[in-house]
C-alpha cells in the first residue's frame, strides 16, 4: 500500500488530461483560499512524497497534492519543453479550476519550485514556498547573472540523463544493486547520508511512477558543437528547465508579490553551487573528460542565483524568508519535517498552537520588505 492512513486519491478531469490528486479524508472542500495549501512534487517523484507532511499539517487547513503530467496517477501526456514548465503549471491551474479553487498557498519542491514560480507569474497566488527549487534561471548552462553560457545550452537537458537510470525506471527496478538504481539515487541525491525512514519503499515506488515514454522523462537531446557534445531538444521533462526555455526571474517584477518561503538544505547534492547533477561541475572535477575550463563552461551557482533573485524580489517590495537547514539534503520535508512544518505555517500566516519544537534560530534568515 502506498497511501498513508487518512490520505485519499482521486482523478480530476480537466480539458487536457485527467489529473490525480491526493487529499486528506475529512478536509472541507469549502475551505477558504487562505487556509488551502497546494503541494507540487519534483522531478522523478510524485505526490506520494508529500504524505507525511500532509498528515502533520493542522486539520483546519485543506491540503491537496497534485501529480504532474507523466508522474504518479496523472495521464502521461507529452511535455512541450519549448514552453518551459508551463505545461505543468497550466495543468495545475486547470486542476484547481476544476476544484473551484481560485487561489491558494503554493508549495513546490525542486522542479515543482519552478512550476509554482511560473504559476505565480500567470495566476493569483497567496504565497510561495520553494523547497530546494530549481534556480529561476533554469538547471545548468548559465552564469551567475543568468546569461546563457552557449547559444544552444550545451550540456543541459535530456542528453545528460544517465541511460541506465532511465532503463531502471522503465523496468521498475526496486533494488540497490547499482549506483543508477532509483533506490540508490534516492539515497545519494534526494536526502543527506544520515536520513533514515521506514517509508523508503514508498518513496522508491513514487519515483517509479515516472513515465519514460516519448515526450516525458527525460526527453530528447540534440548534437552540439560545444562541449560536452549535446544540447537540449524541444520535448520532455529535463528540457523544460534548460535556460533556453525556462526563466522565472520575472517574479521580481510582479505587481502583487506573494510572500515567499525559500527552504533548502546545505548538503543538497542536486540544487547547489556545486551540484553533482551539473555537467559543467562534473567536468570541473574531471569526472567528465575534456572540460574546456571555467571561462567556457562554468559550473552553475544555483543557490547563489536564487538568493540574488529573491534579494531583488525583496528590494522591489517583496517579503522573503530563507531557511537554510545545516546538513540537510534535497528533501527538507522528509529530513526535517518539524522545521519544514513550522516554517510553512509561519509563512502562510496560520495561527495555532505549535505542535513541534522551533527550528534552531541560526537556520532562519529573514529577508523582508520591512
Amino acid at each position: 500500500m502506498t497511501l498513508f492512513d487518512g490520505i485519499t486519491s482521486r482523478i480530476i478531469e480537466t480539458p487536457d488530461l485527467n489529473v490525480n490528486i491526493l487529499e486528506r479524508a475529512g478536509d472541507d472542500p469549502a475551505t477558504a483560499p487562505e487556509h488551502t495549501v497546494v503541494l507540487i512534487h519534483g522531478n522523478v517523484s510524485s505526490s506520494l512524497f508529500w504524505q507525511e507532511i500532509m498528515q502533520d499539517l493542522p486539520r483546519e487547513l485543506r491540503v491537496i497534492a497534485i501529480d504532474l503530467r507523466g508522474f504518479g496517477g496523472t495521464e502521461h501526456a507529452p511535455v512541450d519543453a519549448t514552453r518551459g514548465v508551463r505545461d505543468f503549471s497550466d495543468d495545475v491551474h486547470a486542476t484547481l479550476d476544476a476544484l473551484g479553487i481560485v487561489s491558494a498557498h503554493m508549495v513546490g519542491w525542486s522542479m515543482g519550485g519552478g512550476v509554482v514560480m511560473q504559476y505565480a507569474l500567470d495566476h493569483p497566488t497567496l504565497s510561495l514556498t520553494l523547497q530546494s527549487p530549481v534556480s529561476p534561471y533554469g538547471f545548468g548552462g548559465t552564469r551567475r547573472d543568468g546569461t546563457r553560457v552557449t547559444d544552444d545550452d550545451a550540456g543541459t537537458g535530456a542528453g545528460g540523463a544517465n541511460p541506465d537510470f532511465v532503463e531502471r525506471l522503465t523496468t521498475g527496478d526496486t533494488t540497490d544493486e547499482a549506483p543508477t538504481s532509483p533506490r540508490s539515487v534516492f539515497r545519494s541525491g534526494y536526502v543527506a547520508a544520515d536520513y533514515t525512514t521506514d517509508h523508503e519503499d514508498i518513496w522508491v515506488a513514487s519515483m517509479l511512477t515516472t513515465s519514460t515514454a516519448s515526450g516525458n522523462y527525460p526527453g530528447d537531446g540534440v548534437p552540439s558543437e560545444n562541449w560536452p557534445g549535446f544540447a537540449a531538444g524541444p520535448n520532455g521533462v529535463l528540457n523544460t528547465m534548460t535556460p533556453r526555455y525556462f526563466n522565472t526571474s520575472a517574479i521580481v517584477d510582479l505587481a502583487d508579490k506573494p510572500p515567499i518561503l525559500w527552504i533548502h538544505g546545505t548538503a543538497d547534492a542536486i540544487v547547489s553551487d556545486a551540484s553533482f547533477y551539473d555537467l559543467n561541475y562534473l567536468g570541473q572535477l574531471g569526472i567528465i573528460p575534456g572540460w574546456p575550463g571555467e571561462e567556457i563552461a562554468p559550473a552553475q551557482l544555483m543557490v547563489t542565483q536564487t538568493r540574488d533573485v529573491l534579494g531583488s524580489y525583496t528590494a522591489a517590495g517583496g517579503d522573503v524568508t530563507e531557511v537554510a537547514l545545516e546538513g540537510v539534503g534535497h528533501s527538507a520535508h522528509l529530513e526535517r519535517p518539524a522545521q519544514f512544518r513550522q516554517a510553512l505555517l509561519e509563512r502562510i500566516g496560520y495561527v495555532g498552537a505549535p505542535a513541534d519544537p522551533a527550528p534552531p534560530t541560526e537556520a532562519i534568515i529573514l529577508r523582508s520588505a520591512d
